[in-house]
């Protein structure tokens, strides 16, 4: 029997449901995708589209009804975009489906919501009550985000040897792998404190969380700038980072097409796209990269499996 995998839809201003309709033959081969939204929305999108409804396309009926502004930001599709993921999650958690898979949302139109959260790594935080791990990458290297949607100006205070400990511990519970690379925070990782004192938090927490686990997983402090170099990804397939951008923008520039993002640390199995919602190009009908989509389909069907 395939697994059963709730969507949910994203921003329907972008290019989210455009995807969900050129994958769903390819998707449904490998599982039962539940697609959260109604009748109603998906006939206008597909309309706006100029596209038939893809047979077989099962819905969980998401509540909203606005006007589609392909390319625009806005509030009722921002609430539509959270309602959506809201109701994935719920169906997940019912356990009616194995996993979810999250098309892209925008913040600003969350924003406009009134909706509190920066994304969606944050509501299943909160939702859960864990401490849920924003992991992005692919088969050739993935890297965990210490820090994720917060000002860069706040970044160093977070980083203290307590949470990062705790961080570590459970990256590795969730990923298993016994060769993580720990990125240090300030140029040339401090150069042994010449350029701040955040490399000593990390390196203590390093050495606790080797300990806690019993042999030598994590490496570093590494130096951000060559961490990413051809040399060190043949040493190493995971990475941490300590901020957002730190860790993404060699990854995007790496792998772009076919990453994805993976929520760890959750009582359900989350994958997403790696990228947004395009609004430059929704609703042109251009030919669309649906490789991330996909990978992170095939991830959450491997988590289920794994299980």
């Amino acid at each position: 029997m395939k697994p059963k995998i709730a969507i949910s839809v994203g921003d329907l201003n972008g290019i989210g449901i455009e995807i969900a309709f050129k994958s769903h033959e390819k998707i449904s081969k490998l599982c039962e995708p539940i697609y959260c939204i109604n009748n109603k929305m998906l006939k206008r999108a597909a309309k706006e589209l100029d596209l038939e409804v893809p047979k077989n396309f099962n819905i969980a009926k998401t509540k909203g009804d606005f006007e589609i502004k392909a390319g625009k930001v806005s509030e009722k599709s921002g609430k539509f975009s959270y309602d959506s993921f809201m109701q994935a999650i719920d169906l997940a958690d019912k356990k009616e489906v194995d996993a979810i898979c999250t098309l892209p949302i925008n913040k600003e139109a969350w924003n406009k919501a009134d909706i509190k959260y920066k994304g969606h790594t944050e509501v299943l935080r909160d939702y859960f009550g864990k401490n849920a791990i924003m992991m992005l990458g692919c088969k050739k290297m993935f890297v965990g985000l210490f820090t994720e949607h917060i000002p860069l100006r706040k970044v160093a205070k977070k980083v203290n040897e307590k949470d990062l400990t705790k961080f570590f511990i459970d990256y590795y519970n969730n990923v298993k792998s016994d060769n993580i690379g720990v990125l240090g925070l300030n140029p040339h990782a401090s150069d042994n404190g010449v350029l701040g004192d955040e490399e000593v938090h990390i390196f203590k927490a390093i050495k606790n969380a080797n300990k806690t686990l019993g042999s030598n997983i994590f490496k570093g402090p590494l130096v951000p700038d060559i961490a990413f170099s051809p040399m060190s990804r043949k040493n190493y397939k995971y990475f941490v980072a300590m901020y957002h951008d730190q860790g993404l923008a060699p990854l995007k520039a790496l792998y772009f097409d076919q990453s994805i993002n993976v929520s760890l640390n959750l009582p359900i199995i989350r994958t997403s796209v790696d990228h947004g919602t395009a609004f430059n190009i929704a609703y042109k009908n251009e030919k669309l990269n649906t490789k991330s989509y996909v990978n992170a389909i095939k991830e959450a069907i491997t988590l289920i499996n794994s299980k």
